[in-house]
């Protein structure tokens, strides 16, 4: 299997032999042209990843080749080759033009080795984020994510931000909304994409074992540690790694998560050697945290590391504009896990389905339909395959959305059930009840410690 096609574009023969075969040397699949026209040409049938061309070409020159290489194949990576006099204009077409880099005869062949390895990485995941978008435009879904709605498209543009980077990144959002899912697919787009993708979730892990699942441990290190394990991060490097519900890990192993971030070494207990990593870091919570810090539940710097950039996921009652797509898509996934006849679902059913608040986001809806398509005989899921519970959930759910307060109630106490139903309705995220509220955080504390003051809070929120 070969790294990547690559074409050359030179009109020195010998130039282009010579690079054709140090190429295949590397692995690569190469093909060449002596003339901009002609690689135009071979670009279309050939599909290389990367196209290096030389700046001084009859018919076509480098710059002409270029602008329609980005023109008709912008997932194609294009190299400069330059001479002398055309080293400005080359630094124009990579700043101004889309040209991946230059190179100024006579080149750096350890340099360029590494450009080609970096182009051909770029070019497959621009071509992946351009199957993910004919997939959003076709089917609506984005990878393993589905939706159409305004809310999950700013999450889509984010994700395609952020993936190539190295940035940790912090995804936030309720249980169920498929924070893993998002975590995958940054990995999927990204150039580690072909390295281990791994996956620990601190609050389903003992305390006394987290340590070793995190950093490994050498034989007899500890009761029962029968031989050497590798931890997490070694098991990762060179790929990416997602710590579920960070939160809920030790603060005391914060720490020395900490030390691993910033020295990028791992130290298995038992042993005193460091050993390096190399490992995209990703995290993920449940909780707000902002607020996790002030309990204590998070170090304040581990979260400013962890949080270089934020993916909030949206809970699925905020965007249920996409509960048609997600039912469909769900259907479809499990009637063929479960080879059941399954591929319909009847209006009727589907309204039971919006009139469900889903508390446990996506993952509750995919364990109802998982369900509904098991007892399923027939092509269509109807309203009686459902579990009972959103129907009989329906009235006490549209009742837990409203307040109902009589004529005649002060302002204030409005202002306050307003907001302590919507903390509750939030499940104690401040900064959610504050963005629903259309009110600052602060605001939103400052009214908070209020009612503390006047003993006004429930018992939900004393101990939020």
């Amino acid at each position: 299997m070969t790294k990547g096609r690559v074409l050359i574009v030179d009109d020195e023969v010998a130039a282009a032999e010579s690079f054709s075969e140090l190429l295949s040397d590397w692995g690569y699949e190469t093909a060449s042209e002596a003339d901009g026209i002609a690689g135009l040409q071979r670009a279309e049938e050939f599909r290389p990843a990367v196209v290096v061309t030389d700046v001084r070409m009859p018919n076509l020159d480098g710059f002409g080749l270029l602008r329609e290489l980005r023109s008709r194949f912008p997932e194609m990576a294009v190299i400069l080759l330059t001479g002398d006099g055309s080293v400005e204009m080359a630094l124009r077409a990579v700043q101004e033009e889309g040209a991946f880099y230059y190179f100024e005869k006579p080149i750096d062949l350890q340099r360029f080795r590494l450009v080609v390895e970096r182009a051909v990485e770029y070019s497959e995941a621009r071509r992946e984020n351009e199957v993910l978008r004919r997939q959003l435009r076709d089917r609506g879904a984005f990878g393993e994510l589905v939706g159409q709605s305004e809310p999950m498209r700013q999450i889509y543009v984010l994700i395609e931000q952020v993936a190539p980077s190295t940035a940790s990144i912090l995804i936030t959002g309720e249980s169920g909304t498929g924070k893993e899912l998002v975590a995958r697919t940054i990995h999927n787009l990204s150039p580690r994409k072909n390295a281990p993708f791994a996956a620990i979730n601190c609050s389903a892990i003992p305390e006394t074992l987290m340590e070793s699942e995190l950093f490994g441990h050498e034989k007899g290190a500890f009761t029962g540690a029968s031989s050497r394990r590798q931890g997490c991060f070694e098991l990762a490097t060179g790929g990416t790694l997602l710590l579920d519900e960070i939160a809920e890990m030790p603060t005391l192993l914060q720490a020395k998560l900490l030390r691993v971030i910033e020295e990028r070494s791992v130290r298995r207990l038992g042993s005193t050697q460091e050993i390096p990593v190399d490992v995209r870091l990703l995290a993920a919570t449940n909780k707000d945290p902002h607020e996790a810090v002030m309990n204590g539940e998070l170090r304040e710097d581990l979260l400013y590391r962890l949080n270089v950039i934020g993916v909030e996921m949206p809970p699925l009652r905020e965007h249920l504009e996409d509960l048609p797509l997600l039912v469909r898509h769900l259907i479809n996934q499990l009637a063929e896990r479960h080879n059941r006849p399954a591929r319909l679902i009847s209006p009727e059913a589907l309204d039971v389905l919006h009139s469900h608040s889903w508390p446990g986001n996506v993952r509750e809806l995919r364990n109802t339909i998982e369900r509904a398509v098991i007892i399923c005989s027939g092509e269509q899921i109807e309203r009686h395959h459902l579990a009972p519970y959103p129907v009989e959930q329906r009235r006490r759910v549209r009742n837990e959305d409203t307040v109902t307060l009589p004529v005649g109630t002060p302002i204030e106490e409005v202002e306050r059930q307003m907001i302590l139903r919507t903390l509750q309705k939030t499940g104690n995220n401040k900064t959610r009840a504050a963005s629903l509220l259309g009110i600052s955080l602060k605001t939103l504390h400052n009214k908070l410690r209020q009612y503390r003051e006047q003993g006004l809070l429930p018992d939900f929120e004393k101990q939020g």
